[in-house]
């Protein structure tokens, strides 16, 4: 009696999900990239944020507003530039995409009061709210990691900044630059002073619960880091 060949079922499935595993991840990364590239010149209609607030404004009374005006990065005060840069990202402009001096003392500092504290970059926090959600998941530290560095190569540091001030949360439904110079100063954000830029940029940790008026100690501490910074 002939034999019946046996079916290595298991080998062939298991290649067979590791290939379309692949297929998926270069598929993601291809659409990172295209999505990166038509960033350069198109200013995002929404981003990852923008989407969640709104799905959470469905489960929460009250009417919620967006406010979101996108604007040139010219039309940004230079005070205000630099009041978020020395807030948020001091090397901002020497490294590339990864601040491993800040990462470095996050870690110590941790492992003496048992938790990490954020050392994430203007561009790590740039691709958290262009491409997720605010959620702190190790999945998404570990893909914003991973995409970091192709927005430093796509995009630049002007365009990445721009990009950045405009986009970022700035109070409940508020968005971008322009439009928290409207909300919390009614002006523009172009007529940003020194003092309103540091006590914007410094509600940005937690723009939910934190108002700018009552932001003196932290931006005292971010007018000094202006200075250490030449501005």
């Amino acid at each position: 009696m002939r034999k019946v060949p046996r079916v290595r079922g298991g080998r062939f499935s298991f290649r067979r999900i590791l290939v379309w595993f692949l297929y998926a991840v270069l598929a993601y990364y291809g659409f990172i990239v295209v999505a990166l590239a038509g960033l350069r010149l198109i200013d995002p209609p929404f981003t990852g944020v923008h989407v969640q607030r709104r799905v959470q404004s469905w489960f929460k009374k009250g009417k919620y507003q967006k406010r979101y005006t996108f604007v040139p990065l010219e039309r940004i005060s230079s005070n205000f530039q630099w009041a978020v840069i020395a807030a948020e990202d001091g090397h901002f402009y020497q490294h590339h995409g990864f601040d491993w001096e800040q990462i470095r003392v996050a870690v110590e500092d941790g492992m003496e009061d048992k938790r990490i504290r954020g050392a994430s970059t203007i561009s790590q926090q740039l691709v958290k709210n262009l491409f997720f959600t605010t959620s702190g998941s190790a999945i998404r530290k570990g893909l914003e990691f991973t995409i970091t560095p192709l927005a430093e190569l796509i995009l630049g540091k002007k365009r990445i900044l721009e990009l950045y001030l405009n986009v970022i949360e700035w109070g409940p439904g508020v968005f971008g630059a322009e439009a928290a110079a409207q909300y919390h100063y009614h002006t523009t954000a172009a007529r940003i002073g020194r003092e309103q830029g540091a006590r914007l940029a410094a509600i940005l940790p937690s723009p939910l619960r934190r108002v700018p008026a009552r932001m003196d100690r932290y931006s005292a501490i971010i007018l000094t880091r202006m200075g250490q910074l030449g501005r």
